[in-house]
């Protein structure tokens, strides 16, 4: 059995902190596009129309435009599609499941106390799907080497020597509960002769690299899953003709795993190592509450003007680790599989809230067209206890990487007797000031729809496009690979009015 083994983050330099970065406060502060297929046929355009169960996730108000209870489930085919550029090699990845997409109600009851009607209403919504993967391949000019490298100066030799009777797991657990996660990167380099010291003396704490050629054919396969959710809880009220407002409180939940193995072989006679195999995984979980505020207010007959507020989420984060390394070259072939899950300990996250202001022009019964803007500033996220040294360094890195972004939703909806027609545009700015580590999300959506009295059935079609340039390793191993992202998605929902 794995042995567990708890490292306490508390204290520890940034530089030898191996779970949180930048990266992880944007994957956990991202939430796509999703819902029903009539919400995402239009671009999820809907803060100021209501009157879908998904509406409510942009604005609380929406439920209380329905005149009836309304029910709604939906289920995704979603497709990632990844080209892959790395040094002078370019491949292409792709897959696809099948999810449930949302489900959730809104039921309809008479006003009390002057209010023209209350609704309350139940919404899960898969908000984010980690399942994603690409493989880049090439040649190098340097090597793996250089991330141990990195971890190990400063690091005492003693620390990577084992004693006597003492075994690699026991080493490397002790260098995680009594040292730091940089230490234990240091030891497997060590041991796996990809660096040297440059004194054999045990208070030695500078190292060389082993790896002294300039041609590496590498290997880097990527792959995540898991998901994110949203379960939002609705309550709101119509208070005159023209005034709607409403409120929701929502409980999320996330899990994300990481696997990474990466390959590297050469022929120069400068190197120790002519094979390496290194494998990581990486496992987070979190639990998080937030809350929304909105109001529709109709100006006139076809004019609808929508407002909503959602405060940040609160995370609370669990995280874990394995690894293993492999080489062989002059020394043999050497395996260090230590048998220790790494568990770090829980931190809080808080998300950057949101604003939304929406538009909608209304055609009687023929349709609308709908417009939604959104402003987030990123660079709010905060990592907790921030009265900690690590997790202030990491702030200051938030506040001088990420910056506010501004999303664009266009959609519109043309109906012609049971038939509905479908249509949207979407663009969400780049969350980072260096804009070449992660490109905008443009997308696009069609949809149509038909209704059978009480009951209707919704099909969508979304694709968007980002461009990532994501390291592979944080650290002194410092190579990149260019993704060129398609997602897109067919959704099929049944709603029915109760």
């Amino acid at each position: 059995m794995k042995k567990l083994l708890t490292l306490l983050i508390i204290g520890i330099s940034a530089q030898y902190t191996f779970a949180q970065n930048v990266a992880d406060a944007v994957r956990y502060s991202t939430q796509n596009i999703t819902g029903t297929a009539r919400f995402r046929g239009t671009g999820g355009a809907f803060g100021a129309l209501g009157g879908d169960v998904s509406a409510i996730n942009v604005n609380p108000a929406g439920s209380a435009i329905f005149n009836r209870s309304f029910v709604s489930l939906s289920l995704s085919s979603d497709t990632f599609d990844n080209q892959t550029y790395y040094r002078d090699g370019i491949t292409a990845t792709e897959d696809s499941d099948l999810d449930l997409n949302q489900f959730g109600g809104v039921f309809v009851s008479n006003g009390a106390a002057g209010l023209r009607k209350l609704t309350f209403g139940f919404n899960y919504d898969r908000t984010t799907d980690f399942d994603n993967g690409f493989i880049a391949s090439g040649t190098s000019n340097n090597s793996i080497s250089d991330y141990f490298l990195g971890y190990a100066q400063g690091t005492s030799l003693e620390l990577l020597e084992l004693q006597t009777d003492e075994t690699i797991d026991d080493l490397y657990q002790y260098l995680g509960e009594d040292v730091n996660y940089g230490a234990q990167q240091a030891f497997l380099g060590y041991q796996g002769y990809l660096i040297d010291p440059v004194s054999s003396d045990l208070s030695n704490t500078e190292y060389t690299n082993a790896q002294n050629g300039n041609t590496f054919d590498q290997e880097y396969q990527y792959t995540t899953f898991g998901n994110s959710s949203k379960f939002s809880f609705n309550a709101a009220a119509q208070l005159s003709d023209q005034f709607y407002l409403g409120l929701n409180l929502n409980a999320h939940t996330f899990d994300f795993t990481r696997n990474t193995i990466f390959y590297e072989s050469n022929t120069g006679t400068n190197n120790a190592v002519t094979n390496v195999r290194f494998d990581n995984e990486y496992r987070a979980f979190g639990t998080g509450v937030s809350a929304q505020f909105g109001a529709i207010y109709h100006a006139s007959s076809s004019l609808r003007l929508g407002a909503s507020y959602d405060t940040p989420t609160f995370y609370t984060i669990s995280e874990e680790t394995e690894q293993y390394l492999s080489t062989a070259g002059a020394n043999g072939n050497v395996i260090l599989d230590p048998n220790v899950i790494n568990i770090y300990e829980d931190y809080d996250l808080v998300t950057p809230g949101k604003l939304t202001a929406s538009i909608a022009y209304v055609f009687g019964q023929r349709g609308f067209l709908s417009f939604d803007y959104s402003y987030q500033d990123y660079g709010s996220i905060r990592f907790r206890p921030d009265s900690d040294p690590f997790f202030d360094d990491l702030n200051t890195q938030v506040n001088n990487q990420l910056k506010p972004v501004s999303s664009f939703k266009l959609g519109g909806e043309f109906i012609a007797s049971n038939w509905s027609f479908r249509g949207g545009y979407r663009l969400i700015e780049c969350p980072y000031e260096n804009e070449y580590t992660l490109g905008d999300v443009t997308g696009y959506s069609f949809g149509i729809g038909y209704s059978f009295g009480n009951t209707r059935i919704d099909v969508a079609y979304d694709w968007a496009k980002q461009d990532q340039n994501p390291a592979l390793y944080d650290g002194a191993f410092t190579n990149t690979a260019f993704i060129d992202t398609i997602n897109s998605s067919i959704l099929t929902s049944v709603s029915f009015q109760l």
